[in-house]
């Protein structure tokens, strides 16, 4: 997240590898469950140089991305070509399903905000917790969105208490999604989100024009000047992302903002038929590509794991002004091998 942006505590072990499957209760659906985080641990650790250098290994020192492939959902976050250290954070649970029942996958995204201190404490932190969470509530039996909406609070509660730790106030944006996919080709889709990192949901061109399903759209409305204003009905959202103050945050997670950061509007459900995409990111992909079809154009060209990394690398051409994270869950035939 941009200066401009608005002014690991209690969470398991995560690996930069899918991690070996562990037991997740029958009430979420699935017999199975594997977790996995990114980026490492050490990986806020800056260069040498303090700066970042050109090229396909941005920066000396520490890996600038971390990828994984979960089958279910595609994973990369990139340091990009101007930050010293990659303040976004992904973390994703896949569980494998029970006989009868739908597969179950739970992914965040979160954008640390740069202006605060120690940022990617904070983005690591809410994705971990906020997969977590969500993970506990399905396996209670919870409904999808009171899953999402658990996972956001433990989020925010979280990030928090890093404060009341160490002293720091850190703060990032948030995006995730519960999504329940039935394997026929047909996916119900949680969302939650938090400030302005984003959801989309994506088609390949040739899918059957005038369908709902069909269309590529954003799911997630940013907590933003930006779009407060097209909420006003000042400007339109091309004109607004020309306002100065179109990044600056007006809801995010973090001690100096309400316990309760998300809105009325913050969790949403949707039911898609694929072939689709489902893309969580964070403004360091949108900023160069916020327009969904032209998303979906790279989105669903290739298999998910290297969709992701097209984007990813699209950001980066682009001159990866930002950190740069990527999430795809494929449904239906879009985005699979």
């Amino acid at each position: 997240m941009s200066p401009e942006a608005g002014a690991g505590v209690g969470s398991p072990e995560y690996v930069s590898v899918p991690a070996p499957a562990e037991s997740y209760g029958a009430g979420g659906g699935a017999g199975a469950l594997r977790r996995i985080a990114l980026p490492h641990a050490d990986a806020d650790a800056e260069s040498s140089s303090g700066m970042a250098e050109p090229g396909r290994n941005h920066v000396s020192g520490p890996p600038d991305r971390f990828e994984a492939d979960l089958g279910a959902v595609a994973l990369i976050t990139d340091r990009g070509l101007v930050h010293a250290r990659n303040e976004d954070a992904v973390a994703a649970g896949v569980g494998v399903p029970a006989p009868g029942r739908p597969q179950v996958t739970v992914v965040t995204v979160c954008d640390g905000v740069s202006s605060s201190p120690n940022p990617q404490a904070a983005s690591g932190t809410a994705s971990r917790t906020g997969v977590d969470a969500c993970l506990s509530a399905l396996a209670e039996g919870r409904s999808a969105e009171d899953a999402a909406t658990a996972g956001l609070a433990a989020a925010a509660r979280a990030v928090r208490d890093i404060a009341a730790i160490d002293g720091d106030s850190p703060s990032c944006t948030y995006v995730a999604a519960v999504v329940h996919d039935d394997g026929a080709g047909t996916a119900t889709i949680t969302v939650a989100n938090v400030g302005d990192s984003r959801a989309y949901w994506l088609v390949p061109e040739d899918a059957e024009h005038g369908a709902h399903d069909a269309v590529s759209r954003r799911l997630t409305l940013d907590d933003s000047w930006a779009q407060a204003l097209v909420d006003a009905g000042a400007m339109d959202e091309t004109a607004a992302m020309t306002d100065p103050r179109a990044h600056t945050l007006l809801r995010w997670l973090g001690a100096d903002y309400d316990q309760q950061p998300w809105s009325t509007r913050s969790v949403q459900t949707f039911r898609f038929t694929g072939p689709g995409v489902l893309l969580l990111c964070s403004d360091g992909l949108w900023n160069y590509l916020p327009d969904p079809v032209a998303l979906a154009a790279i989105a669903t060209a290739k298999p998910a794991a290297a969709a992701a990394r097209d984007l990813a690398d699209f950001a980066v051409q682009c001159g990866g002004g930002d950190n740069i994270t990527v999430a795809l869950v494929p449904v239906g035939a879009a985005g699979q091998a």
